[in-house]
């Protein structure tokens, strides 16, 4: 007997996105339904948000707090992959509240860890940060060194992916640590202080505002565009021997804040200059990928440059974005 369209769509893997109508977690949901995956969003709202999923149809959604083990063990019944992205992606804001930032991060990351365990899950792909890594001297930053949290956000998302790796050696859950690097692209808000610096740049050039940078603008980042990062946690959703490990997904590269400052205002055509600021408690100096690993170990090899990127972004906060922000 042949295979039915309904045998079909049941043997189809069904994914959790945990905070998908945030930034990132809207993206993945995105290509997860377009290739035709059965797709479930938990997401309490705090900093996701539902207009984030327009246009998306077929897509369970669940309202609620993660941190509540009963909301982690309803969201997680029935799934087979979790895409692990709710947080509180803000070093500012963990610094100024670590208590909330804490329980966004630690406390609902263990509950979702528990529920998928007893719950059978297959795989957990957890979104790290490269925060993790702090003022490591060595740069690019490679998985195995040394971290250096400097800031509770950065120490909450390592505790978090130590947990990961504890319930795969203790329990065999398999799950897996991408780590981002400053990542950016449609949907990022620029409308909260603790935003990333490529939208609030983009926000403040379109309106005619001067743009603000901590520091002197010397310090580094390994921007990656967003379409990068869902390629590299797709692959580690079904990659095999990546169990329990850590991954850098990024670019590889390393722009200061001046250069994307340059770059941002000739692709914008203003002719704004900077205001310098105090350089903010908790931000690393540098950060660049060594993505050695991503590379050997999900086939990743990144899409979308960096130049690219700040195009496609561009064009979304000047077409799509709400009003507030178009030029």
């Amino acid at each position: 007997m042949g295979v039915g369209l309904h045998d079909t769509f049941k043997t189809m893997p069904k994914y959790l996105v945990t905070g998908g109508a945030g930034f990132i977690g809207s993206h993945l949901v995105r290509a997860l339904v377009e290739r035709g995956d059965r797709v479930r969003v938990v997401d309490s709202l705090i900093t996701g948000k539902r207009r984030n999923l327009d246009g998306v149809e077929g897509v369970e959604f669940i309202e609620g707090d993660l941190a509540d083990l009963e909301v982690a063990r309803g969201a997680v019944d029935g799934m087979e992959i979790v895409l692990h992205q709710a947080a509180i992606p803000s070093v500012p804001r963990s610094v100024k509240n670590p208590i909330e930032s804490n329980r966004a991060n630690i406390d609902a990351s263990l509950n979702v860890l528990v529920a998928a365990r007893d719950a059978g899950v297959r795989r957990v792909v957890y979104a790290g940060s490269s925060s993790a890594y702090g003022n490591a001297a060595a740069l690019p930053k490679q998985e195995d060194m040394a971290t250096g949290p400097l800031s509770p956000y950065a120490l909450q998302k390592l505790v978090a992916e130590q947990y990961a790796a504890m319930f795969t050696r203790l329990y065999g859950l398999e799950t897996v640590t991408t780590r981002y690097f400053n990542v950016f692209g449609p949907r990022q808000d620029p409308s909260s202080p603790y935003s990333g610096v490529i939208s609030l740049f983009i926000s403040a050039l379109v309106e005619g505002r001067q743009p603000v940078i901590y520091g002197d603008g010397g310090q580094t980042r390994d921007f990656t565009y967003v379409a990068n990062v869902v390629d590299g946690v797709l692959r580690a959703s079904q990659a095999d021997g990546v169990s329990g490990k850590v991954i850098n997904v990024a670019t590889g590269g390393r722009v200061s804040l001046n250069e994307l400052f340059q770059t941002l205002r000739d692709l914008v055509g203003s002719d704004l200059e900077p205001r310098y600021a105090e350089t903010r408690a908790g931000d690393v100096r540098d950060s660049q990928a060594d993505i050695t690993r991503a590379r050997t170990l999900l086939g990743f090899t990144p899409q979308v440059s960096f130049e690219e990127g700040l195009r496609r972004t561009l064009a979304w906060y000047q077409e799509e974005a709400p009003a507030a922000v178009r030029a």
